[in-house]
């Protein structure tokens, strides 16, 4: 069995002993190496370039083969970014062994140095993991829209590290797997039905009755509210310069922001029809004559 002090001390050495070489003889070491290992070297290059296109394409393939087979998309692309990532450490090892790099050295070396590792990939590990978590316990699944923190969106891909999502504004966002899986966040598509919260707030000069009339007529006419559960509408609040309603209105989840901006439209156009008065912030300033000096 390779003993890694002693690997370890080899490569010291090797180091210590470039190191007091001149710099002619560097150089024509160098040139040396290049000349020994350069057509290997480019050849493996080369290789890696063709390798990394191969399985582009097989992993697509692989893909449209699982898609076929009706796999769900969430499972379907965690599998094909697994694959992806399997079949690039074959390629890199096997390219490796073509340049006649020492794997068992190697993995002395990195067998030594393993606790360092360790705490540098401790992240990436977590991540790792965290996707597995993701896939088994499916709080969300690719096409849901959540939010997590300060972030939310429309969930693009679940990877072997991170999670895509594109925002509303179609900005791309990466979340480390590791934090949604141990976070809290919002499925906003994980029910078929949603409900519409939205409050109106009137003047008290406004007959209240008159009000709640108009957002009734307003509701039943809207397009995509569900007539189960039943819809609300009532005075919520007496502010200190207003009367507030609620309206709260089911609908399909699809049809939440579509019903949400089509309401605030809807209202204030039919408020001014009707002469409703909505207040807003004012105040009142009043001047003494002594303040302007008079």
């Amino acid at each position: 069995m390779t003993n890694p002090d002693a690997i370890a001390k080899e490569v010291s050495s090797k180091v210590q002993q470039m190191s007091k070489m001149p710099l002619d003889t560097l150089i024509e070491k160098f040139i040396g190496w290049i000349t020994e290992y350069g057509i290997k070297l480019i050849i493996g290059l080369i290789v890696i370039s063709i390798g990394l296109k191969i399985i582009k394409k097989v992993v697509k393939q692989f893909g449209v083969f699982l898609e076929k087979r009706d796999v769900d998309v969430t499972l379907r692309r965690f599998i094909q970014s697994l694959t992806a990532g399997v079949l690039k450490v074959i390629l890199f090892i096997g390219i490796l062994g073509y340049w006649d790099v020492k794997l068992t050295g190697l993995a002395a070396i990195v067998a030594s140095g393993g606790v360092a590792i360790g705490l540098a990939l401790q992240g990436s590990l977590s991540n790792f993991a965290g996707g597995f978590i993701i896939l088994l316990l499916r709080p969300f699944k690719v096409g849901d829209y959540i939010q997590t923190g300060v972030y939310e969106g429309t969930v693009e891909e679940i990877g072997l590290f991170y999670t895509k999502l594109t925002t509303i504004d179609n900005k791309l966002i990466l979340i480390p797997n590791g934090t949604l899986s141990n976070g809290s966040l919002i499925n906003y598509s994980a029910k078929e039905e949603r409900r519409v919260d939205l409050t109106f707030s009137v003047g008290y000069e406004n007959n209240i009755l008159h009000v709640k009339e108009v957002l009734t007529d307003i509701v039943k006419k809207q397009d995509f509210i569900l007539d189960n559960p039943k819809p609300f509408i009532g005075v919520s609040a007496h502010s200190p310069s207003s009367v507030d309603f609620i309206v709260k209105v089911w609908c399909k989840s699809e049809h939440y922001w579509d019903i949400h901006f089509s309401l605030l439209e809807k209202v204030k156009l039919r408020f001014d029809e009707e002469n409703i008065s909505i207040p807003y912030p004012q105040m009142d300033l009043h001047v003494k004559k002594e303040d302007l000096g008079l």
